[in-house]
This record gives structure tokens, sequence and C-alpha cells, in this order.
């Protein structure tokens, strides 16, 4: 399975639900990087988006964006595949 990397905080809705999605998905460990915790972390998690709200979801190398864009990608069919991925 791919390695799932988030940006996150501890209060977000949309955090909880693309954990609550994945999980449902089979994922087991998700790198959480917790931006409300260290700042800094924002700004570097804004220099590799481009944007500046959570979460920000990595599959692999491959930024899929933010809750909306995994439930999109999850109705479009293709994120089990990209889960599968090594």
């Amino acid at each position: 399975m791919a390695k799932v990397v988030m940006y996150t905080s501890a209060v977000c809705p949309y955090c909880m639900n693309a954990e609550r999605l994945l999980r449902n998905k089979g994922v087991t460990e998700i790198e959480k990087i917790r931006v409300d915790l260290q700042p800094q972390l924002r700004e570097e998690m804004m220099s590799k988006t481009g944007r500046r709200t959570v979460p920000q979801i990595y599959i692999g190398e491959q930024h899929v964006g933010g809750f909306d864009d995994l439930h999109a990608l999850d109705v479009q069919g293709a994120l089990e595949a990209l889960l599968a991925a090594p």
C-alpha cells in the first residue's frame, strides 16, 4: 500500500473525514504532520502545495489535495488504485 501523509490540525472536521475515508479504504498508517502544533510546517505545506488549508494529503509522491479532492477520487473509482501503488 502507498504511503499516506496528511498535513492536519486537531480540530479540523475535514481532516477527520479524510482520515475516516482512508481508514475505510484499508489504510492503517497515516503520517500526520500537525500544522497547529508547529506553525513553520504550515509554511512548508503552503510552499509544497500552494494551498493554505488542511488537510493536504499525499498518497505516495502524489499530492491529492484536500478532503474534497480525496472524496472526488473515491467517487471516480480512482482512489483504490492510487492507494494500491507501491
